[in-house]
């Protein structure tokens, strides 16, 4: 769905911007978890799936308001290759931020190992424990974190690329507050 409009709504974009402070706290919390055995281990881990099923939760919402609201047009100027790309990276995102927290529910349940989230909220497993099932869903998770925080790279450095070198307003369309008054070059697709 698109319109004419040039900018998210005010929902559209609460919910990028707390999903980006929470998938950057989530990349932070992720590192510092596998990097440590202390006892900072258990509170990490609390964190980490805590984060992770509040990104699920942001993750549908925000595509259901993307269904109903749809999105601003992109720079009619803006080349075929660099619209697929922005498609197709905003695809990526979907899905790794529903499909990582869904595989590390997965592993958790597969491990055997309770769900218990912050405020001692309890998730029921999703999958059969099996040791190897485990060790499948946990290598899918710590390599996909890569791509994912290599995506998360990507995506900032298109925002940068629109605004310090293309200036088409493209960023301007999802800051947190409204720009109606800033100029954008003429559009037509859809991202």
């Amino acid at each position: 769905m698109s319109g004419s409009r040039t900018e998210f709504t005010a929902l559209q974009r609460s919910l990028h911007w707390l999903m980006a402070i929470c998938i950057l706290a989530m990349l932070f919390v992720g590192v510092g978890m596998v990097s440590t055995v202390g006892r900072q281990y258990i509170p990490l881990l609390a964190t980490h799936k805590t984060l992770g099923i509040a990104i699920l939760a942001l993750a549908v919402i925000r595509l259901a308001v993307r269904f109903v609201y749809g999105a601003p047009a992109l720079p009619g100027d803006l080349p075929e290759p660099m619209k697929l790309a922005a498609h197709l990276s905003h695809l990526a995102l979907y899905a790794l931020m529903i499909g990582m927290p869904l595989i590390g529910w997965a592993m958790m349940s597969a491990g055997g190992y309770p769900i218990t989230l912050y405020g001692q909220i309890r998730l029921p497993p999703i999958l059969p424990q099996s040791d190897s099932l485990h060790t499948l869903l946990w290598n899918a998770h710590f390599y996909l974190a890569f791509a994912f925080f290599a995506l998360v790279l990507l995506h900032i450095a298109a925002a940068l690329f629109h605004t310090l070198v293309r200036r088409d307003g493209v960023l301007q369309t999802m800051l947190p507050v409204g720009n109606s008054d800033v100029p954008l070059k003429p559009q037509r697709n859809t991202r």
